[in-house]
């Protein structure tokens, strides 16, 4: 950050606010020892807050008029499982796949919807109490916009995908799928058969992660750069400044509703792609 009373840079302020609040330093790209506490944070919190509306739909719901919340509820429940159905065609499997992914697009959208929240709304308060208990001076909030929660949501997905595999197709069954499709059983093509198995499982779980990752991060440094349009005013003069400052009110509201497309997509194609692979995992090639 800049010296101590002065205000930092446009390039000191996007690097500060991209730091996460890490127990070290990492000590390499693939450093497996470095947590993010605000991303797993955000996360578990949203996560129960996801359960709880979930559980509160439930425990609420009538057989007569619904309310407003059981409806809306209700409606994403009925959302859900009619794209279940037209792609994962096992009734058995449904049971547990449908609420499975009405839960990944719930809490996605959560995560994602942290993104609304000013920019400097958290770290603001962070700044006062972090150093206080003699935590470092960085908050990210939008743990959608961690390449680590992204991936490791897309893990999860490929784990499920390759229990249904070995549950439908039988383990026996599954392994003799991977080395002979797609090209054939024939021995002589086991080994190309098995390399692009792998490439295919590899290439859907960093393209699933990656790709909302990509998306919520690019969304959050629009955020910071319409934040920095803000923080100009205070070094301009006044007609540049009210010049700036109705340009900064437009661009943030203009971008904030159109981020609330982009989060709901986001949160729905993840969903999407679940449900599909999942899907992929009950056919036989």
């Amino acid at each position: 950050m800049a010296a101590e009373g002065q205000a930092p840079t446009a390039g000191e302020y996007i690097v500060h606010h991209l730091a996460h609040l890490q127990n070290k330093k990492p000590e390499g790209p693939f450093d497996l020892s470095v947590f993010n506490f605000d991303s797993l944070f955000f996360s578990i919190l949203l996560g129960i807050v996801t359960c709880w509306i979930l559980w509160a739909a439930a425990s609420k719901a009538t057989s007569g008029v619904p309310g407003r919340f059981q409806a809306a509820v209700e409606l994403l429940v009925e959302m859900v499982e009619n794209q279940a159905k037209g792609i994962v065609h096992s009734a058995e499997s449904r049971k547990m796949v449908s609420p499975l992914a009405l839960t990944v697009f719930i809490w996605i959208f959560l995560l994602n919807a942290m993104d609304l929240l000013p920019v400097d709304l958290i770290p603001a308060v962070w700044h006062l109490a972090g150093p206080a208990l003699g935590l470092p001076d960085y908050m990210r909030v939008v743990p959608t916009a961690d390449l680590s929660v992204t991936m490791g949501l897309s893990a999860g997905v490929l784990l499920v995908c390759l229990y249904y595999n070995a549950k439908i197709k039988g383990l026996g069954g599954w392994i003799h799928e991977l080395f002979s499709a797609p090209f054939g059983s024939h021995p002589v093509l086991w080994p190309f058969n098995f390399a692009m198995q792998i490439i295919e499982f590899v290439a859907k779980t960093v393209s699933h992660g990656m790709r909302l990752f990509g998306n919520m991060y690019a969304g959050e440094l629009i955020f910071m750069l319409i934040a920095l349009m803000g923080g100009a005013l205070a070094s301009v003069s006044l007609g540049t400044g009210i010049g700036l400052a109705i340009g900064h009110i437009i661009a943030g509201t203009a971008w904030a509703i159109f981020h609330i497309l982009i989060i709901t997509l986001q949160a729905f194609v993840f969903m999407m792609l679940t449900l599909v692979y999942i899907g992929q995992a009950h056919d036989a090639h």
